[in-house]
């Protein structure tokens, strides 16, 4: 490479550093007008990207300075956005998740920079848009020292269509998978419905689980009575199974009811769903009552099973 050129490289690498940070923000204090600024974006982006994780490993992923870091997860905790405690194999070692207002707070940010994002793509054409995409990934491909590590999947609040999607694909799956016809997807609408206009945050809750940008599972917990709750509407995409999704999605619904103080968790379900079953006899819930019942064009078999909690 001729000497002459290299300054004029390094110079139109920061004229583009310069351009991009202005495009997309990051230069202000407060990241997408969220309360965060852009590192404490990117740590609870990473938290939201496990279902647990240490200071360390996190450090590790993002490059930051631990005095730093650990600066910052300590004013997660006191805003209530970030737990901690003690892993089980190694009490020494501590361990770190989002809570329910934490995911609140990944869920907005990721809804802006979304929103901000397709904003800039929508004033391009199709043409210029693929153009983009291409030299972004050709930028990555390059600088990338070693691959980025993926991850399975997130689990997050819904958002605008969510539930129209939970009711879409519970009527769909049920129909290509068991034979149910359209009753169950009404019967599906009404509780989400319901949910919806009987909301309450203390005591309910709905988790999206998304995989790079797609809706792949759900599940809620619903007040049955004032000691009783119970899980509903669990769902996993035929593609994303076997990643853990059904389990971490039964195990944050567990979790949840015990922080609102409920007592005893139930569901009702059909025998003909296996997976489904096991995963809830593996998180300890257990068979009280069966019975047979003609329901969405099927002769089934209904159960209630329950979990002290």
């Amino acid at each position: 490479m001729p000497a002459a050129a290299l300054p004029r490289q390094v110079e139109a690498v920061r004229r583009f550093n310069r351009f991009y940070t202005r495009r997309i923000g990051v230069l202000h204090d407060r990241f997408l007008r969220s309360p965060f600024s852009l590192a404490e974006a990117r740590i609870v982006y990473e938290l939201a990207h496990h279902e647990r994780t240490s200071a360390a490993a996190l450090s590790r992923e993002l490059g930051l300075d631990p005095g730093y870091l650990s600066r910052i997860l300590r004013r997660f905790r006191r805003r209530g956005l970030v737990r901690r405690a003690a892993a089980e194999d190694d009490a020494r070692r501590s361990l770190l998740w989002l809570t329910e207002k934490g995911q609140d707070a990944f869920a907005a940010l990721n809804a802006a920079q979304g929103a901000e994002i397709a904003a800039m793509l929508g004033r391009l054409s199709p043409e210029q848009r693929g153009r983009l995409i291409e030299a972004m990934g050709t930028i990555e491909a390059l600088l990338r020292a070693e691959p980025e590590p993926r991850v399975p999947y997130i689990l997050r609040p819904p958002q605008p269509g969510d539930l129209g999607w939970v009711v879409q694909r519970h009527g769909a799956l049920y129909a290509q998978e068991y034979g149910w016809d359209g009753r169950f997807e009404a019967l599906v609408a009404e509780i989400v419905a319901r949910f919806v206009r009987r909301f309450d945050p203390r005591v309910e809750r709905c988790w999206i689980a998304e995989r790079e940008g797609e809706n792949v599972g759900c599940v809620f917990c619903v007040r049955h009575s004032r000691r009783v709750a119970q899980l509903r509407l669990l769902l996993v995409e035929p593609h994303a199974r076997g990643l853990g999704i059904g389990g971490r999605l039964v195990d944050e619904c567990i979790a949840f009811a015990r922080r609102a103080g409920y007592r005893k968790m139930m569901l009702w379900t059909n025998d003909v769903l296996h997976a489904a079953r096991r995963l809830y006899q593996r998180a300890g819930f257990r068979l009280v009552h069966e019975e047979p019942h003609q329901s969405f064009g099927r002769l089934l078999v209904g159960q209630t099973w329950e979990l002290a909690l």
